[in-house]
Formats: structure tokens, C-alpha cells, sequence
């Protein structure tokens, strides 16, 4: 990685601390940290382990992969593969689960992947370069109601609309969106009132990022494995970046947290519960003050309840 492309791994040692709670001091069995990123979690987590403990990693993207090789360490193993793929692991083989959502520093500030607004680069913005569809492809070929619906459900933006017919109308005169600077300005045209220290296409390119990679779709398959996979007593922990992610692990966490009755049947026994909620944790003002992206973290952990009788 070069030294322009560091990553600071948000909430670290709360992350690792949380995910090991009441597991000794030499953790045996195996771990997942099902978003490798750039490995900061699943370093400090192998440093934590005892000589039988195993961590498993996930992660969709090449570049995350080529850092998880310079990682020597054979209780570690990393998969090349999105982390609804914990769905493949045996089930209740997992002593707990890790999830760091959103994207790396690195991704962001290589403009050759075309996340940030603040580069010009191709307008790309997969997480995993060898498939899928880029943002520019997708642009160059959906409708404007479309492109309304996934900037107004995804990034939450009032003016998706106008964005959308400017997207379009754009296309129609002088050909497909190409690069991030050429999207960038055309939402800042498009967008009438803008939020305090906000650029005006923050919304969008949250948007077309999570629709593109079906970021909320494969972090709800992902909770569902996660249940599977957990073994009884195992922790699962979840930190989110923005309130879509939040939302999903919160109401995920309290749907599992309650026995549910069933009305058709009121005299039989509940679904037992699956989860137990720990903890919420968001960064400490320090660390917000060290590393300003982490200023819109939360964590949330919860544990497997024992298996029902």
C-alpha cells in the first residue's frame, strides 16, 4: 500500500474487544472478519488469539485480497468473495462475527476507482473490479426514473429528480457520464440548496456506490448467515457508517432480541429469541479529532443466545 493510501481502522481495539468479550485469554476456534479491507481489524484480532484460534476474512475487492497476502500467519485464510458469503460456512462453526462497513480510505482516495468526487477518475465506483456493471455503464443506459429512485432511496437525496433529468439530458446532448468530475459537476448544478460543509454530490455518489456494489442487500444476507453460522454464546459486531446500514442492524438485532408469538397458534411455545444486544459504541471525541471519518461510526454488538432446548 503506498504511503498516500493509509487506512486508520475506525473503533479498533472497541471492535476486537467486543468481538472476543468472555472469550479467555487465548481465544481458540474460529473467527470471521467478513470485511477484510485493509486488514487492520484482522491483524490485531490474530495478535489476540491462542495458538488453536482460526480467523477467516472476506472481501470482494482485489486490492483488499493483495494486501491480505502480505499476512504470513496460518491461522489466517481470507476468501475472494462478498460477505453474504458467510452464508457457506458450516453452521454454529463461527465464535463470532466482525462487520466493518462502508469503504476504505484507500478506495476512496485512489481516484482510479472512482468513489470520491474529489478526484477525477473514471466514474467506477464496484468494489470488485473483475465483474459487475461500473456506475458510467449503468448511467449510460438506465431511465430517469430510475436513476431518481436509487438516488433518492439510497442517498437520501430531496433533489434526486432534478439530478436524474440532468443525468439523462446530459446523455441525450453530448453522450454518457465518463468521470467522476463530470458527475460531480453536473449534481452541483442540479442541486439548488446545499448543506453546510457538504459537497452538493455527497448524496449521489453515496447512492450510485451502495446500489451499484448492493451494499444493503448482501449486509442483510450477511446478518442472516451470521445467525447460522454463530456459535451459541458467539458475538457478533457491526459497525456502520451512515443511517441506511444502521437502521438495517439495528431493527435486524431487535427482531432477534424478543421471543415471537405466534397469533394463529396462541397457545403454542414462541420462536425462542436468537440475539441478546450488548452494546452500542460510537468513536471517542479523540479519535474523531485523529481521524474525522470515523466521526459518523457506530457500533453495535450483540450475542448469540443459547441454542433452544
Amino acid at each position: 500500500m503506498t504511503p498516500d493510501l493509509q487506512h486508520t481502522t475506525v473503533l479498533l481495539d472497541e471492535a476486537v474487544d467486543a468481538l472476543l468479550g468472555g472469550a479467555g485469554p487465548e481465544p481458540a476456534g474460529t473467527w470471521v472478519d467478513a470485511t477484510f479491507g485493509r486488514g487492520g481489524h484482522s491483524r490485531h484480532i490474530l495478535l489476540r488469539l491462542g495458538p488453536q484460534g482460526r480467523l477467516v476474512a472476506f472481501d470482494k475487492d482485489p486490492e483488499a485480497i493483495a494486501e491480505a497476502t502480505r499476512i504470513t500467519d496460518a491461522r489466517f485464510s481470507i476468501r475472494h468473495e462478498g460477505f453474504r458469503h458467510l452464508a457457506d460456512l458450516p453452521p454454529g462453526s463461527a465464535a463470532g462475527v466482525l462487520m466493518d462497513l462502508g469503504v476504505s480510505s484507500p478506495q476512496i482516495d485512489s481516484p482510479g476507482r472512482g468513489f470520491s468526487f474529489r478526484f477525477d477518475g473514471p466514474l467506477d465506483m464496484r468494489m470488485d473490479t473483475t465483474r459487475g456493471e461500473s456506475v458510467a455503464q449503468w448511467l449510460a443506459t438506465a431511465e430517469v426514473q430510475q436513476i431518481a429512485e436509487v438516488i433518492r432511496d439510497y442517498g437520501e437525496e430531496r433533489f434526486a429528480g432534478p439530478i436524474a433529468k440532468a443525468i439523462v439530458a446530459r446523455r441525450e446532448e453530448r453522450g454518457p457520464l465518463a468521470t467522476t468530475a463530470e458527475l460531480a459537476d453536473l449534481v452541483a448544478g442540479a442541486v439548488k440548496t446545499r448543506e453546510s460543509g457538504q459537497n452538493p454530490a455527497t448524496r449521489t455518489f453515496q447512492a450510485l456506490r451502495i446500489f451499484i456494489n448492493a451494499e444493503l442487500e448482501e449486509l442483510q444476507q450477511a446478518l442472516e448467515a451470521s445467525l447460522r453460522v454463530l456459535q451459541p454464546g458467539g458475538r457478533l459486531v457491526v459497525i456502520s457508517f451512515h443511517s441506511l446500514e444502521d437502521r438495517i442492524v439495528k431493527q435486524f438485532i431487535a427482531q432477534h432480541s424478543k421471543d415471537v408469538y405466534d397469533r394463529r397458534a396462541p397457545f403454542a411455545p414462541p420462536k425462542v429469541m436468537k440475539l441478546v444486544a450488548l452494546d452500542r459504541v460510537k468513536p471517542s471525541a479523540a479519535e474523531v479529532a485523529a481521524n474525522p471519518r470515523s466521526r459518523s461510526a457506530i457500533m453495535r454488538v450483540a450475542e448469540r443466545t443459547e441454542a433452544p432446548a
